[in-house]
């Protein structure tokens, strides 16, 4: 009975990733494919990809993305870290409960309202579309989702660790950077890259807030397909596809090494000055 249970649940795994993966799988396929179009693959061509590389303007866009992503993803960290920090001292349930429930707004709220809203406020306090506004946007929406992954990895803490460590003559910022966030680094780089994904995925809230002359390549991307069906998009898509894959790969490798060689240690003794 086990036996067969496993097999259903293997199966619907295997079905979930098929319906995950394939139209990747057919994008990739039909960027190689030099009749230009997605219907019929009449043979092999790297010409959409020499497209993509010969393209000035689609690769400054694309460092326009890193840059926008990887700054707000660590300020957006940062702030979390502290906001994390401030919501866990919270000793009143009622006002944590609150405090939350804020910090969720932007998660939940639809991202045609937030873009709209950002709108109006740049456009009230005077701030000129473009850099600046896509990087203040990317930032408020990026911290909730970092606090949410710092949060927990707090909860867990022993407050015993920052005790001893009070008790041994650290101070307060020696029990910060000794203590607390050696404890917390897990959940600090989960809100990192869970901001640098949504970062570079989103569109509809920096569709509002982009000017004339800045654009980040979701944007550039639902531009160029409304103009029509272009293989170069699937290119692009590839190599993006595969440098996020090459990512998760490397991580893997590093973090699996790492917890090799590097058997956990007590956690009473994490940190603790000596």
């Amino acid at each position: 009975m086990e036996n067969k249970r496993n097999r259903w649940s293997n199966l619907y795994l295997v079905l979930v990733f098929v319906v995950l993966y394939a139209p990747i799988f057919y994008l990739m396929y039909y960027s190689f494919n030099s009749g230009g179009t997605m219907h019929k693959f009449e043979g092999f061509t790297l010409e959409y990809y020499r497209e993509v590389f010969q393209d000035t303007r689609l690769i400054i866009i694309v460092i326009n993305t890193l840059v926008i992503a990887l700054l707000s993803s660590a300020i957006a960290t940062v702030i979390a870290v502290i906001g994390a920090l401030a919501i866990q001292r919270v000793r009143s349930r009622r006002a944590k409960n609150t405090l939350l429930s804020l910090n969720n707004v932007l998660i939940v709220s639809p991202d045609v309202i937030i873009g709209a809203s950002f709108l109006i406020l740049f456009t009230i306090a005077g701030v000129k579309l473009g850099f600046s506004s896509v990087l203040l946007s990317h930032i408020a929406f990026s911290v909730p989702i970092a606090v949410l992954m710092i949060l927990p990895h707090l909860e867990e803490m022993s407050p015993s660790l920052a005790d001893a460590a009070r008790d041994l003559g650290a101070s307060s910022t020696d029990v910060l950077t000794k203590v607390i966030l050696p404890v917390i680094r897990p959940g600090i780089f989960s809100g990192f890259f869970m901001a640098l994904t949504y970062s570079l995925d989103d569109f509809a809230v920096t569709f509002f807030v982009t000017g004339n002359g800045y654009s980040t390549l979701s944007v550039e991307i639902y531009s160029r397909a409304r103009q029509g069906v272009s293989l170069s998009i699937n290119a692009l898509s590839t190599l993006i596809f595969l440098f996020t894959v090459l990512l998760v790969a490397v991580y893997y490798v590093l973090t699996t090494k790492k917890a090799k060689q590097s058997p956990a240690e007590p956690a009473a003794d994490a940190g603790v000055p000596r």
